[in-house]
């Protein structure tokens, strides 16, 4: 069973995105910002097998907190899924540059998201 770390500021989001992941199979772990995820992956422990990412949150945006997982030589190759209501196609050129995978804007249809990580993980 795969493990997905939901990194999402709004508890809204965070746990509508967790409860759509469990109901499909996926172990989910969660955190509320870029800092308190960035100290779960580099912790040493389990690495989640997939990460879903806001961009805009306090202590540090998605786009650090990705540009700083695919610069680790140990998590650059974990898959990120940029998940943002930020929807101007230079916030897309900008995901993409810092690493992320995959980009979805919010609001997105459940069933984008469940088939972006599904083919994220296949690879």
């Amino acid at each position: 069973m795969s493990t997905i770390l939901v990194v999402e500021d709004s508890d809204a989001y965070r746990t509508m995105m967790s409860d759509l992941l469990k109901s499909h199979g996926f172990e989910v772990d969660t955190a509320s910002n870029g800092a308190e995820a960035l100290g779960k992956v580099q912790s040493g422990g389990t690495l989640p097998d997939l990460i879903v990412l806001d961009i805009v949150m306090p202590e540090m945006n998605g786009y650090d907190f990705c540009r700083r997982v695919k610069n680790d030589p140990k998590t650059k190759d974990l898959p990120v899924v940029m998940c943002s209501s930020k929807s101007e196609e230079f916030d897309h050129y900008w995901g993409l540059k810092q690493g992320a995978d995959a980009y979805l804007n919010k609001p997105f249809e459940p069933s984008e998201l469940l088939s972006t990580i599904k083919q994220l993980l296949k690879g």
